[in-house]
């Protein structure tokens, strides 16, 4: 039954993306700060790496979360390619999670008593972008670092958070996502 309903939590982030991202695309020039990183213009049409749920902090953190990749990360993702190449681009998307009645309806007609709930990606957080280049960013791994919340680029600060929350996963070339095959 959870299988279902993430399932179905990870059909509707995927549809909600293009309506999350649409005020993004048009600001392609804003620039992060300390990596430079620009939001790539066509990432929206990148392929789906993963996605995941995320949810903790008491219960005031719930986030539905999607994954895609540039053409070069999705082959280093199918082959299983470590370190990463240069020119590997990943985006993160992260809505804060909604419960979907509509969907509950459905669902209490396809499995009935089974008293399943089903959430979507609600409204927009952020999206975040890893780019790869080992020589310009070799203090961090190789990696640079964009978050955007409204097509606008966080703060300096929030950008020094970056690195530190991705060295635990330096086994993995500093990137936590896992390819959903």
């Amino acid at each position: 039954m959870r299988r279902i309903s993430f399932a179905l939590t990870a059909i509707a982030a995927l549809g909600s993306a293009a309506a999350y991202l649409a005020p993004a695309s048009g600001q392609v020039d804003a620039e992060a700060p300390i990596y430079g990183i620009k939001i790539p213009a066509g990432y929206r049409d990148w392929r789906l790496i993963s996605v995941n749920h995320l949810a903790g902090a008491g219960g005031s953190l719930k986030q539905v979360r999607a994954q895609l990749g540039n053409d070069i990360a999705m082959e280093a993702f199918r082959t299983g390619k470590l370190p990463f190449p240069d020119g590997t681009i990943i985006a993160a998307l992260h809505w804060n999670e909604s419960s979907s009645d509509e969907n509950d309806k459905v669902l209490a007609v396809g499995f009935p008593g089974a008293g399943l709930e089903s959430f979507v990606a609600g409204s927009a957080v952020n999206v975040q972008f890893m780019v790869k280049d080992s020589k310009r960013y070799a203090a961090t791994g190789g990696w640079g670092f964009g978050d955007f919340t409204n097509g606008k680029p966080g703060d300096e600060a929030l950008h020094q958070t970056c690195f530190p929350c991705h060295e635990p996963a330096k086994a993995r070339d500093y990137v936590f996502t896992r390819y959903a095959h």
